[in-house]
């Protein structure tokens, strides 16, 4: 695959549950169309031109470098390190990158630094050796197999992500799911309680509603839709003790 260079890594993250975070990648092979907030932001800064460059990701081929000369300098500041906000740390299909976001957590780990992963590719279970802090995450909107090829052309199945993360959780790891951006009705009818037993194993899960999309303010109900599905999350959650966090805008 197609390398690029950087001058820097680790970087504060804006995300409201988030502490620092490194992309080590450009672009993004999973190609969602919710829209994807990271390609619209590449797209209008001029990193890509269009979604089909975006879907050909580049590896920053210096990024362990960089990190040897951040981590010493950053580490007194930083609490986590999440891979990734604008990419995926494990893209399927592309194990180069996974190669690369394993010896990074190393690093960050050796330091003392905790990570915390979300992908839409598979999880290796050789992480189930690593820091038992980390916490390792996947995005879960849906159980249905055709709208995941509609909306996440390139992305791993939904049932081998989960398959994978339910692996690492009876190794002992904490594990997450990000429900976000969670469809409305317009988009595909389901039940969300079936997604959340799905993953009813995990120590946490983060919900929240689509942005940027045209046909989720053509849903005249989207209001009322996200607050009962915010309070389903919540409800479920709490039955069964599991950690919970409702993304900013969801409930109105």
């Amino acid at each position: 695959m197609d390398t690029i260079m950087r001058k820097t890594m680790l970087y504060k993250t804006g995300v409201e549950y988030g502490d620092y975070t490194m992309n080590h990648v450009l672009g993004c092979s999973h190609g969602c169309l919710y829209p994807c907030y990271a390609f619209l932001m590449a797209k209008r800064f001029g990193k890509v031109k269009n979604y089909e460059k975006w879907c050909e990701p580049k590896l920053v081929s210096n990024t362990l470098e960089i990190l040897d000369r951040e981590i010493p300098r950053l580490k007194a500041k930083i609490k986590s390190v999440q891979l990734c906000f604008t990419t995926d740390p494990f893209m399927y299909g592309y194990e180069e990158i996974g190669e690369i976001s394993m010896k990074s957590i190393k690093k960050l780990n050796s330091a003392g630094i905790r990570c915390t992963v979300l992908t839409k590719g598979i999880l290796p279970i050789v992480l189930a050796d690593y820091s038992s802090n980390n916490e390792y995450g996947i995005t879960l909107i849906s159980l249905n197999e055709d709208y995941r090829k509609r909306i996440e052309p390139g992305a791993a199945s939904y049932k081998e992500r989960i398959d994978a993360l339910k692996a690492l959780s009876k190794r002992g790891c904490k594990t997450w799911v990000s429900i976000e951006p969670y469809p409305t009705p317009n988009l595909i009818q389901q039940d969300l309680t079936a997604v959340l037993e799905a993953v009813s194993f995990a120590n946490r899960i983060i919900f929240g509603r689509t942005n940027y999309s045209k046909e989720i303010s053509a849903y005249a109900k989207h209001k009322a839709f996200y607050n009962k599905q915010a309070s389903i999350v919540i409800q479920f959650c709490k039955k069964r003790g599991i950690d919970y966090h409702i993304k900013n805008g969801t409930k109105t």
